[in-house]
């Protein structure tokens, strides 16, 4: 397997040197994966200053692995760490992520996921079926006699914003707003990120976090039937959720119920047209659609980092941890790995082979998996359906960022 020329690998000290914000890598971070697993599927990232596992059963097993957590300081102080104080101008940032989902361990974790969950269960979520396909035909009503489309802005933006938005009890109309400070929120998320687009996560997260109290104060009010009544005035154990809970349970379900599936859509679209496979036999039943989601999910994830924290001495593939140690965990390359999918870097409709790793693992699994998936299944196919003929209009745009791996524009033709 030949080493890209941005790409810098010591075998020997399996160090690597890799620029997170090269066009080449994060346009096509799939032929570095492949790179990496051949000569270095374990490394220390130098510009990153952390260890990376690559490989499917040591990613596997790290997410499963309650020796390594989310969160650190629960059983740590920063002194002790050496860590830095939080910086004063991102206090709302850091406030809306201090009691979210993806940042906490048992028991809060366990609490908040427990009130949350059903929600979010396959047989509740099923029921959203005919409205999402309702949703999907309206929007190609819109523009399927243009014969072109960008499918992003058209399309894929709207589905999962609106769908997380009816779930939660957010007024559709909020949908565009929601998504502006969505993705001011996640840039905080990527390498190198300014201190400009700090100060804008920082305003996203202020705004965010005023308008979600707003809502909460109208649902104690006029109570309804939705997600966010239910998290409002369901106890667990005699323990109802603070405001602050509601407050960082609702932007990062808003954001991870949305910005991920946005990208999975395009990416989706992208690798069947590349493919050159029929879609009409990619989805000709239920079965065969499901198949084909899943491998489309495997070849390219839309989320590719998870990171944790050692809580305590640890010991993975020859590389020793120490409490407070960051480790990441790149699921898109998991999903790469030879020793677990054969001819990983093609796209096999057909596969039957190990389980993808794009929605993580163990206690922080993707609570949101069913809608994502669901919503895959049944927008797809319509899509591929109804516009007979789809093929790019133009090279997509891929996102300049690497944590989530997108397009930017999706300009189709048919």
């Amino acid at each position: 397997m030949m080493i890209p020329s941005f790409l810098s690998i010591d075998r020997a000290n399996r160090h690597v040197s890799l620029d997170g914000r090269n066009p080449a890598f994060y346009g096509d971070p799939n032929a570095v994966y492949a790179a990496l697993h051949a000569h270095c599927p374990t490394f220390y990232w130098s510009e990153q200053k952390q260890w990376f596992f690559t490989g499917y059963e040591h990613v596997n097993s790290l997410l499963r692995d309650r020796r390594f957590g989310r969160q650190i300081l629960h059983i740590a102080s920063r002194e002790e760490l050496g860590l830095a104080e939080p910086m004063p101008h991102l206090a709302s940032f850091d406030l809306s992520e201090r009691y979210s989902l993806l940042e906490l361990e048992p028991p809060e974790h366990t609490r908040l996921r427990t009130l949350v969950n059903r929600a979010f269960v396959s047989r509740h979520v099923e029921k959203m079926k005919p409205e999402l396909a309702e949703l999907a035909n309206r929007l190609i009503d819109g523009f399927a006699e243009k014969r072109e489309v960008e499918l992003l802005s058209a399309f894929a933006d709207i589905i999962p914003v609106t769908m997380i938005a009816r779930m939660i009890g957010i007024p559709e109309e909020m949908g565009p707003q929601l998504l502006a400070w969505s993705h001011a929120y996640v840039r905080m998320y990527m390498f190198g990120r300014t201190r400009e687009q700090e100060e804008e996560a920082e305003r996203a997260a202020k705004e965010f976090s005023d308008y979600v109290k707003t809502v909460i104060a109208e649902r104690r009010a006029t109570p309804r039937d939705d997600l966010l009544t239910h998290m409002i005035h369901t106890e667990h154990k005699g323990q109802y959720l603070t405001e602050e809970e509601l407050v960082s349970t609702t932007i990062v379900l808003l954001n991870a119920g949305h910005e991920a599936t946005v990208h999975q859509i395009g990416n989706s679209v992208r690798t069947i047209l590349d493919s050159g496979c029929d879609p009409a036999k990619l989805f000709r039943d239920e079965a065969t659609t499901e198949r084909t989601v899943e491998e489309t999910l495997r070849i390219c994830a839309p989320v590719h980092i998870f990171q944790r924290w050692a809580l305590e001495p640890a010991e993975i593939d020859g590389v020793s941890f120490k409490r407070g140690d960051k480790v990441s965990l790149i699921l898109a390359a998991a999903n790469l790995d030879p020793t677990k999918f054969t001819d990983s870097l093609t796209f096999k409709p057909d596969r039957n082979e190990a389980a993808n790793l794009s929605f993580g693992a163990g206690i922080h699994f993707c609570i949101g998996a069913p809608l994502a998936r669901l919503e895959l299944n049944v927008v797809l196919p319509i899509l591929f359906e109804r516009l007979a003929g789809l093929r790019l209009a133009k090279t997509p745009v891929v996102k300049d960022v690497y944590h989530f791996h997108g397009l930017d524009r999706l300009d189709l033709q048919w």
